[in-house]
């Protein structure tokens, strides 16, 4: 009788417990959906010059460093453009903000710069170009805005921004959309492009300065901590030197470079706070990956 309750016992509460297990256990489905949950949260807004200082901006006139919430910049007084501008891309930017289109002065400047006018553009036959760009400032309405300062602009062929530009932009966010942040450094050098109505090298009377040629640098990393020290010498790196010229080919991939080709013709040290030894190997390498 007692071995009998035993059993019965035993049996009970293997029961209880097969019951238990399969009230808890999460489907490989729902495991998934937490595991994605997580990565994205990870996903932050950091500092847009991880990197370093390009040029090492400060107060010159010629070298301006302008730091905002959305992105980093040196402005050249004299060009009325910027030098370079550098920002961090990573799902934490994005979201449902619609477009602005509010370009405008920047008032920000010292009141000793000319502040360019959207209206400097009007009729040159060249786009207010985007440097750092709307789409990739989409988590507010003040994010988005931010991106229409006349200076995050430069007078840019319409062909070259409206196609092989935005197609480099939209890769960009499809990295992002993989699971990777970057790191995006867009500049532009030379006097004198493209536009629709001809060769220029002015608008606005002098004021400002139509580039020769457009550059960009993305480090891609994988969402995560520590960025800079987290480059490696197998981090991918694309750097891209384009004229500014509306017969310019759309496919942007056509135009890959160095890292090192784009400092030797202005100057700069793109990745300055990268251990010099993979400095030295990721900026001598052209990228191959894909473009789409």
């Amino acid at each position: 009788m007692l071995k009998n309750l035993r059993k019965f016992a035993y049996l009970s509460l293997m029961g209880w417990m097969l019951v238990s297990c399969t009230k808890d256990e999460v489907s490989p489905d729902i495991a998934q959906k937490t595991v994605s949950q997580t990565e994205a949260a990870s996903a932050t807004r950091d500092g847009h010059l991880a990197l370093g200082n390009p040029s090492g901006a400060g107060t010159s006139y010629s070298n301006y460093l302008v730091q905002k919430s959305q992105y980093a910049l040196s402005y050249n007084s004299y060009r009325g453009t910027p030098n370079w501008v550098s920002w961090h891309l990573s799902s934490a930017w994005l979201g449902s903000a619609s477009r602005q289109d509010d370009f405008r002065a920047d008032q920000s400047l010292p009141a000793s710069f000319y502040r360019v006018q959207t209206s400097d553009y009007t009729g040159g036959g060249f786009d207010r170009g985007h440097n750092c760009p709307s789409a990739d400032r989409t988590g507010s309405t003040a994010d988005n805005s931010a991106t229409f300062l006349m200076s995050n602009m430069i007078p840019q062929a319409p062909n070259n921004n409206q196609k092989t530009w935005a197609g480099l932009e939209n890769y960009c966010r499809t990295l992002v959309n993989q699971g990777n942040e970057l790191y995006v450094i867009m500049g532009s050098y030379g006097t004198g492009g493209d536009g629709t109505n001809g060769y220029k090298t002015t608008l606005a009377n002098g004021k400002v300065t139509v580039p020769n040629r457009v550059w960009k640098v993305v480090v891609v990393l994988p969402v995560g901590t520590g960025d800079a020290a987290r480059v490696n010498t197998n981090t991918r790196v694309i750097a891209i030197d384009t004229p500014n010229s509306n017969t310019i080919n759309t496919d942007w991939g056509t135009y890959r470079t160095t890292v090192d080709a784009i400092e030797a013709k202005m100057g700069y040290d793109l990745l300055s706070n990268v251990a010099a030894s993979v400095q030295s190997v990721i900026e001598s390498r052209k990228d191959t990956g894909p473009t789409k």
